[in-house]
Parts: structure tokens; sequence; C-alpha cells
């Protein structure tokens, strides 16, 4: 009796893990084909045919926007575990103010959004719940314009604004928040996310609401288009980029075949998208502007760490030099730095540098390139001095202030160093990366009370908020927190209870309706 009724239990856990692969297999198919990627999808479809899907959607009830961004926050979690998330300063900050400047010029964004790139050849983009939007350094690399890039990114800025993410969960309202991050992320990532590690836990879940088949993929990708190019001519950049980053890639089809990159395997172009995208850029008119002097030298940072080896980006940037082969010699020769640094050719990199720095003086780049070069030829007092100075006379470029950091450091001076990093962390919350940063120099300096609540920070930021309050109650404890932070302290700490509550009361379900706390 006990073995039969083993046998039928193993019998049930197989079928209901074959239930959540063939569910995250459909998933991810819509995610491929729609809302979470780039994607090219075939369709015949007019433009005058077109209408917008009710802004009413009962995703905007059924999920309350803090439990969205908790979810965004796990599903950021398994984004890091599966993917090389590039914590570069430099290129996060461009990156982030390109997709801010889109955002700020689509007229139905709303909430916040966080932009992040992925250190992998891969010609493609994501966008995941909470406004978590992932651009590959493929991507970047494969636009030959800053205006092809900015269309990629408002394409996957409009998915989140029009909840089109949200509303595919509408059926999900039995799944948890780990759970549904981790569908999320199965989805959009593929065979990167393991599928069975949520078996067990979404095991109670009837079938028929795992085998949905959802019908409104299409609809998505011409809104997202649509607002889309809408934001990329309000941002000023040409309203023609997306179709012709369309048409580029069609070609690109047909050379590559079946040897294409994932992009073009899974996001056919066809003539009626690209057409479809003409049309809808004509009624904005062209307009011609040159890319960014960042454009070109986050470019040519990723071309440079695309090299396996130092002595091979060496070699390629010597190459482009000698050849003239490049649109911007600076960016060029910035590249052909970073490859000297990388091959610990410091002194070579210091001459580039040094021609860098009279070209262009206050770019961000080119100082802390110097800066790092100084302090690899030993000469850490000049490095010091010259970000010191550049956070005086720049204070809102938060990656000097992040450099000056990562010098005191250096230099042996970590106390001076949490002060930097407390600094940045008070305009850039909710960066995983500078909360590691802080507790890392405050673990050297020996402040216990900033270890444990700036590690509370980074859990809270990670999704993990039970082990997050704890290690503020710690930080909380310790006899010598200042009164002012613990003070700080508290409000967070108060919050973060309150939101612990909430969830307990919806049983750790994001998608069951709040109920009041009735005494």
């Amino acid at each position: 009796m006990a073995r039969a009724l083993r046998n039928y239990e193993g019998r049930v856990a197989s079928h209901q893990t074959m239930m959540i692969r063939m569910f995250i297999g459909r998933f991810r198919r819509l995610a491929l084909g729609g809302f979470a990627l780039l994607a090219v999808v075939s369709t015949s479809v007019s433009a005058d045919a077109y209408s917008l899907p009710d802004m009413g959607s009962s995703s905007d009830s059924m999920m309350t926007r803090s439990a969205e961004a908790r979810l965004g926050k796990l599903f950021m979690r398994s984004v890091r575990n599966a993917l090389p998330v590039m914590d570069d300063p430099l290129a996060t900050s461009y990156i982030e103010s390109l997709g801010t400047a889109l955002v700020e010029a689509d007229r139905t964004a709303g909430g916040n959004f966080s932009f992040f790139l992925i250190d992998e050849p891969v010609v493609n983009a994501f966008a995941g719940p909470g406004g978590y939007i992932g651009i590959y350094a493929g991507l970047v690399l494969a636009a030959e314009t800053e205006s092809e890039l900015a269309a990629v990114m408002a394409h996957e800025i409009a998915h989140v604004t029009q909840r089109h993410l949200m509303r595919s969960f509408e059926d999900q309202s039995k799944l948890s928040l780990p759970t549904t991050a981790l569908l999320i992320a199965a989805a959009i990532l593929g065979a990167q996310v393991s599928p069975d590690a949520g078996a067990a836990a979404i095991a109670g879940v009837q079938a028929a609401a795992l085998q949905r088949q959802i019908n409104f993929t299409r609809d998505n990708e011409k809104e997202a288009d649509r607002i889309g190019i809408q934001a990329l001519a309000g941002a000023g950049h040409d309203p023609f980029a997306m179709a012709g980053f369309f048409e580029r890639l069609a070609k690109a089809t047909r050379v590559y075949e079946s040897n294409a990159p994932e992009f073009l395997r899974t996001h056919p172009v066809t003539a009626d998208r690209i057409s479809d995208s003409l049309g809808r850029a004509e009624s904005f008119g062209v307009r011609q502007r040159p890319d960014s002097l960042r454009f070109q030298l986050t470019r040519a940072k990723l071309r440079e760490r695309s090299y396996r080896r130092a002595e091979q980006s060496v070699a390629h940037f010597e190459d482009t030099l000698r050849g003239g082969r490049f649109r911007e010699e600076i960016a060029e020769r910035y590249g052909y730095a970073l490859a000297l640094q990388r091959a610990r050719r410091f002194t070579e990199a210091k001459r580039e540098s040094d021609k860098l720095i009279v070209a262009h003086p206050s770019q961000a780049e080119f100082v802390v390139l110097d800066a790092e070069l100084d302090l690899a030829l030993g000469n850490s007092a000049d490095a010091l001095a010259h970000l010191k100075q550049a956070v005086s006379l720049f204070p809102g470029q938060w990656p000097l202030r992040v450099a000056y950091a990562e010098a005191l450091m250096s230099a042996g001076q970590p106390a001076r160093a949490v002060d930097e990093f407390k600094a940045v962390v008070r305009v850039r919350p909710a960066n995983a990366m500078l909360y590691e940063a802080l507790v890392q120099a405050a673990t050297k300096a020996g402040d216990r009370s900033t270890v444990d609540r700036y590690r509370a920070e980074k859990l809270y930021v990670e999704g993990d908020l039970e082990p997050a309050i704890r290690h503020l109650e710690l930080a909380l404890r310790r006899p010598d927190v200042p009164y002012h932070e613990a003070a700080q302290i508290q409000v967070r700490l108060d919050a973060w209870r309150e939101e612990e509550r909430d969830e307990k009361r919806r049983g750790g379900n994001p998608l069951r309706a709040a109920t009041p706390n009735v005494r």
C-alpha cells in the first residue's frame, strides 16, 4: 500500500513538473515573440485597423505597485544569477541617461525604471516586471546609430508602461511572489534559469491556469511600436531609426540564414513590419541627430570587453587606428587605451589617456581612466587629487564619486571611502552593486553598524525582505550607531515591517487583493 502511494505521488509530481514546463514553454514563446523582448513579429494588420487595448485592465487592480516592485526585485535577482550584468558605473550611467530621456518623452510613462547592461554579445533586450529593462552588449554594438539603440529601448519601455507583462498573469492568481518571479525569469531568459526550481512551490496550481494561452501578443507589439516611435521622436531621436534597424536585421537574416543570431531566429523581420514602422515615422518627419560622444565611448568600451584576451583587443584597436577604420577617432583611442590597460601596459595606456584628457578634460570616462592608470603606476596622490577635483566640479556625475571612493580604498582610506559611497547611495538608492561596495568599505573601516545597515539595503533591493529586516534590527542595536542614523534606520524598519505584514495578510500572494486589517 505504501509503495503504491509513493508511486502515485511520484506520478502526480511528474505530471505537475510536466505542466510547469509546458506553461514555461508557452510563456517563453510569448516572451520571445512578444512583450519581453524586442519582438519583430510578422503581422498583416494595417495601421488603420489598430486600436488600443482597454487601459482599465484588471492587471491594475490585481497587483499593487509595491507588490510589482518586489516582484521586479526578485526577477532581477534571477537575472543576476543567470546573466553577467555589468556593474560598470560609466556604461550603466550612459544607458540610464538614454533610457530616462525616453521615459520623459513617453506621455504614458509612470513609475520607476531600471536600465542595465548585460555583458554578452547577444543582439537582444527585454523588459521585466517593475520596470527592469536589460540591454545586451551585442545590441549596443549592432546599433549603427544612437537613435537605433534608443528605438529598441523605447519599444521595451512601452511594454512596461502598457503593463503587458502584468496582463499576461491575470489568471495566475495563486502564484506566490518568488514563484511568479521565477516563471517570468524562466520565460525571458530561457534555459539559463531552471524551470524545475519552482516546481515544488507551484505544485498546487490548477493545470487549467497554467495551460491558458495568451492571445494578444501581436497587439502588444503594435502598441509598443506605436508608442515607442512617439517617444523616440519626442526625445529628439530619428523616428525612422526603428524601421532602419528592422531593415538591416532583415538583410542580416538573409545572410546568416540558419546561423542567425538568436534575435534574428526568434524575431522574423518582414516587409509588413518595416512598412508599418515607416508609416508611423512619416507623421513625425526625419530628425537627423548626431550620435553623442558617450554613445561612441560606451560602444568602444563594450567592443574592448568583447575580446577574451587583452592581446586580441590591443591588436584590434591598433589595426583600426592604423587603417582609419572608425567613426570617431577619440572613441577608438579610448578603446585602445582600455585595451592597453587590460594588457597591463600602463605606461603606453597613460600616454593615450593624456591625449584624451587634453582633448576633453571634463569627460568622465577619461578622468576615471586617467586616475586608474595613475593608481596602477603608483601615483595615488595624483589620482586622488584629480578625482576629488572632478567630483567638486561635477557633483551630479555619480560615476566620478564611485571612482573616487574606489581610489580611496586603493589608497588605504576605507573610512573616507564609506563617506563617499554613502553620498552616492543617497542619490542612487536601490543599487545592489553600490550597497555591496559600501559594505566592503565599511568592513575594512571596522564600521559594523554601517555594514549591517547597508547589507540590509542590499538584501531588500534583491527582494529578500525578511533577512533584510533582521539585519536592519541588528544595525539598530549597535551601541555605536549615531542618533540621527538610528532615527533613519527606525523609519526604514517600520516601513519594511509594514510591507512584511501586508504580504502576510495576502498569504505571500502578490495577486490577492489586499483586505483591511479588521480587529
